[in-house]
C-alpha cells in the first residue's frame, strides 16, 4: 500500500511540535498512529525498514532501522558513536526514500529526509531521543545511553509529502 505524505520545514526542534503533527494529518489515521509512536512504544513498533538509492549504483537499497519522535516530528538516526552509514550517505545524494511499515501496521509510504544540522535543533532532538531510550520500560536494547555519545550521530528529519 502507498499512502503519500507531506513536506514541509521546521524551525527549532521546539516548532517542529506543531508542524510535525500537522505533516502528518493528510495520513489515514492508522497510518498517523503507527508513526506517532510515544516513549511507551516498544522496540517492535520502533522498526522499520527504508529504501533508499544508493549514491553510486542507482540501485534501490532497503534496510532495516530504528525511527524515532521527537518534538513532534519523525527522525532516522545513526545512534551512539556517529559512525558513517551508507543510508545517511545515499539521502544525502537523493533524498526521498520509501519508509516501510511493517509491525502491526503495513505500507510503503513516500518520504523525504532532511539533513537536521542547527545545533540547537540537533541537541533537543537528540536528547529527547537519548530520554525516550532511557525510559524504563523500554525494551529496547540500546541502554543505558548517554546524551554525549550521541553527539556525532546522522540524524535526518521525515517528512511525508502530499500527492
Amino acid at each position: 500500500m502507498s499512502t503519500p505524505g507531506t513536506t514541509g520545514s521546521h524551525g527549532s526542534a521546539g516548532d517542529a511540535g506543531a508542524a510535525g503533527d500537522a505533516a502528518l494529518s493528510h495520513l489515514p489515521h492508522h497510518l498517523r498512529r503507527a508513526i506517532e509512536i510515544t516513549p511507551a512504544a516498544g522496540t517492535r513498533e520502533r522498526i522499520i525498514d527504508i529504501t533508499t538509492r544508493g549514491r553510486r549504483t542507482g540501485r534501490a537499497r532497503r534496510l532495516e532501522i530504528f525511527f524515532y519522535r521527537a518534538a513532534g516530528a519523525t527522525y532516522l538516526c545513526s545512534g551512539a558513536g556517529g559512525a558513517a552509514t551508507d543510508w545517511h550517505a545515499n539521502l544525502l545524494a537523493d533524498p526521498h526514500f520509501t519508509f516501510h511499515l511493517k509491525n502491526g501496521v503495513r505500507a510503503d509510504l513516500p518520504a523525504l529526509a532532511t539533513p537536521v544540522t542547527d545545533p540547537a535543533e540537533r541537541q533537543a532532538v537528540l536528547a529527547e531521543i537519548v530520554a525516550d531510550l532511557n525510559q524504563p520500560h523500554d525494551p529496547g536494547t540500546i541502554r543505558p545511553t548517554r546524551l554525549e555519545d550521541w553527539a556525532d550521530s546522522r540524524l535526518m528529519r521525515v517528512t511525508f509529502p502530499r500527492p
